[in-house]
C-alpha cells in the first residue's frame, strides 16, 4: 500500500543512527503508517508522554537509555502494558533476543532486516498477534 498521506496505524520509531532512522521513517510512511521518529530511549519516553502510537519500534542499543531499559520502563508501567514494541538489535545471538523478549519486548527483528521481515513483523503485532 502506497499512499501520499499516511493514515494508517501510528508507530514511534527510536533510532540512534539518523541514516537508519531516516530509512524507517520513509519506508513506514510508504506502508501507510503513521510515523513519528526520535534518537533515543529518553526523547521515546518523553514521545510517549505526548502521544499514544499504536507500536513503538525501538533499536537496542542507543546512548543514555537504551532498547531493553526502555522496555523495562515501559513494562513497569501499566499504560504501556499492552503496547506492541518492537526490538530492532544488531545482535543475532539468541540469548540477547531472549533477554529483549523477557524484557517485555513483543517480538526481536535483527539488524540489518529484510523489509519484508521487517513489515511482516509489524503487521502481524499491529493485528494482536505476535511476529
Amino acid at each position: 500500500m502506497s499512499v501520499g498521506h499516511p493514515t494508517g496505524p501510528s508507530i514511534l520509531v527510536a533510532e540512534d543512527e539518523p541514516e537508519i532512522r531516516a530509512n524507517l521513517q520513509r519506508l513506514l510512511r510508504l506502508e501507510g503508517y503513521r510515523v513519528s521518529v526520535v534518537a533515543d530511549g529518553r526523547a521515546a519516553l518523553a514521545a510517549l508522554q505526548a502521544q499514544r502510537p499504536d507500536l513503538l519500534l525501538t533499536d537496542a542499543m542507543m546512548p543514555e537509555v537504551d532498547g531493553e531499559t526502555l522496555l523495562r520502563l515501559l513494562r513497569a508501567e501499566a499504560r504501556y502494558a499492552s503496547l506492541p514494541v518492537l526490538l530492532l538489535t544488531a545482535r543475532a545471538d539468541t540469548e540477547d533476543h531472549a533477554r529483549a523478549l523477557q524484557a517485555g519486548a513483543s517480538a526481536v527483528v535483527t539488524k540489518p532486516f529484510q523489509r519484508a521481515v521487517l513489515l511482516d513483523c509489524i503487521r502481524g503485532l499491529l493485528a494482536g498477534g505476535s511476529a
